[in-house]
């Protein structure tokens, strides 16, 4: 398919997947006994994303098999950053069956095993900075919903990625922080670091697209 042309076609798929998405989400929200945001950026901007980096994502000449592949986790962690934004929470409804396929997709790679154990590492670290920070400053420093997202990483992107991932989301979640602190002009409050670590995740699994 005409390599203009491609691209064009799978942002109008992902601005549709970005509103059932979003219809998901609020769905998903009413489970958790939560009342869905009405707001133009909680509304509009999943389908929004999804269009942009569904379009991004075939600019580059892969499979369409692994293009769909990719798409479907792009959805995921678009998922993840609005809904965490909105609730302050990460489903586990949303992160077990992604990890699930995530698992499945690992054993394809080379050696089959480091998906695995990449996960397993991920997402040992950091439960580790969970219980950690819990027991030094006597509230949730990281939650649970975060160490899910971090095993999923693992297992989605492999070993260097997800250090990468890691270092950009962590990064990021610290730009964004001071400038809470700064704005706030205090030091109280936390941010929800979920989102990040997904736009670290999203970054890394693009990059990893124009490497093949």
């Amino acid at each position: 398919m005409n390599a203009v042309l491609l691209p064009i076609l799978w942002a109008v798929v992902g601005a549709a997947a970005g509103w059932v998405m979003r219809w998901g989400s609020e769905r998903l929200a009413t489970l958790e006994e939560l009342e869905p945001g009405h707001k133009a950026w909680q509304v509009y901007g999943p389908p929004i994303v999804c269009a942009i980096l569904f379009g991004l994502f075939a600019i580059e000449p892969i499979s369409f098999g692994l293009l769909a592949v990719r798409s479907v986790f792009v959805i995921v962690l678009v998922q993840v950053i609005f809904f965490d934004f909105e609730h302050r929470l990460i489903l586990d409804r949303v992160m077990f069956p992604s990890m699930a396929l995530a698992l499945i997709v690992s054993l394809f790679h080379q050696p089959w095993w480091a998906g695995i154990a990449t996960g397993l590492g991920a997402g040992g670290l950091f439960l580790l900075i969970a219980l950690i920070g819990s027991a030094i400053f006597k509230a949730e420093a990281l939650g649970f919903g975060d160490v899910k997202l971090a095993l999923f990483m693992g297992l989605l992107l492999g070993p260097l990625p997800t250090i990468q991932a890691l270092f950009y989301g962590v990064l990021l979640a610290g730009i964004v922080s001071i400038g809470y602190i700064i704005w706030r002009r205090s030091m109280k409050g936390t941010i929800a670091y979920g989102p990040y670590l997904a736009a670290g995740a999203l970054t890394v699994l693009f990059q990893l697209g124009r490497g093949q």
